[in-house]
């Protein structure tokens, strides 16, 4: 379900008139309310103004989420950003505090599997349980026929492709949607590129359309993952062992390192080689990583995935390519009784999701088991 992509020629109208039918289904946008997930960015701004435009009764809907004190990311400015986009458009506002759910089912369980030695992907959990969990749950009750967000990825007859524009594309963070899911939700930017997002922001004269994007945590700001964990988890220095368990090097930490990092330690001097170092294992109980300079020492050739959740039943015969981490590039690999075996050796940490795509559909994925 996304909008059609931009028309060409400057000064075109970027997008259809409003009695076009959604692709695929059988009823017209202005018989359809649906809420937007606006966080006082452009991409949710430009999908409120892209729906408004095609005729459906749109209702402006901001989350408040529980923020750590220590971040200097006020979630009033962003509200208030949501606000004047409602104003600019004309459109109802309404908004909902999700924080105990937030601070339960994705910062806890982050914090304690990076305290296990185990890399989660706190965007995943905050897309299944808290846009598509409780608060769509929240908007249904409220009367929508649907929910928008500002992703890059087109849900397509139901189907999940990846977003137009390669480096945007968000398909990877969206694997835990389930086909009941996909019948109710629009990613209306999913269709363009982040340049012509821009120029609809200023076609449409929104307050935000020169507003950075933002940065690190889903939902909480601009801080690394590195300076959060610090204020959650005891972190100590420890050893940065080589390939025969002799110490060469340093760490802050071990919950800090996934596998296949190369950066945060520090290697001796007298120690240092000529090629860089990656982290290879770690171990959060002695508070000691591994590595090599050989970073294929931390690549595997297949990885079992717990968890799963398929939009499409994956076959056994057939091939497919997948990402272990967001915007890296996927690898071939076969899928079998929830395992996959790669064609070549690839990173694949514990705790984070395995996405697998048909072509451009993500079909759906995993947690890589330890």
């Amino acid at each position: 379900m996304n909008l059609p992509p931009m028309a060409s020629g400057s000064g075109q109208a970027l997008a259809r008139s409003r009695s076009a039918p959604i692709a695929g289904r059988g009823f017209f946008f202005g018989m359809k309310t649906v809420f937007v997930g606006l966080s006082g960015g452009v991409d949710s701004a430009v999908s409120a103004a892209l729906l408004k435009e095609q005729g459906y009764n749109v209702i402006g809907a901001f989350i408040k989420i529980w923020r750590p004190e220590f971040i200097d990311c006020p979630w009033q400015k962003e509200r208030l950003d949501a606000m004047r986009v409602c104003a600019a458009l004309e459109i109802p506002f309404k908004e909902i505090d999700l924080s105990d759910e937030y601070k339960k089912t994705v910062i806890d369980d982050m914090v304690a599997n990076y305290a296990g030695g185990i890399t989660p992907n706190p965007d995943v959990l905050c897309n299944r349980h808290i846009k598509f969990g409780a608060f769509a749950r929240w908007v249904f009750s409220e009367g929508a026929d649907l929910v928008a967000t500002g992703h890059y990825a087109q849900n397509i007859d139901s189907a999940l492709h990846r977003g137009k524009d390669t480096n945007k594309d968000q398909s990877y963070f969206l694997w835990q949607l389930t086909g009941e899911d996909l019948k109710r939700v629009l990613f209306p930017v999913g269709g363009y590129t982040k340049p012509e997002v821009r120029v609809l922001a200023q076609k449409f004269n929104l307050p935000v359309a020169t507003k950075k994007d933002s940065q690190g945590l889903c939902f909480v700001g601009d801080v690394t993952m590195r300076e959060f964990l610090a204020h959650y988890i005891k972190l100590e220095r420890g050893d940065v062992l080589d390939e025969k368990g002799v110490t060469v090097g340093e760490h802050d930490g071990a919950a800090l390192y996934t596998l296949g990092e190369r950066h945060g330690f520090r290697i001796y001097a007298h120690s240092a080689h000529t090629m860089p170092y990656f982290v290879t294992s770690i171990n959060t109980k002695e508070n000691t990583i591994a590595v090599s300079t050989d970073r294929t020492k931390a690549a595997r050739r297949s990885a079992t995935l717990i968890d799963t959740n398929w939009l499409s039943q994956p076959q056994e015969e057939k091939k497919y390519t997948a990402q272990a981490r967001y915007r890296e590039t996927s690898v071939a690999c076969t899928i079998a009784n929830n395992m996959a075996t790669f064609d070549e050796p690839h990173l694949a940490p514990p705790g984070q999701s395995l996405v697998v795509y048909d072509g451009e559909i993500m079909i759906g994925g995993g947690i890589i088991a330890a």
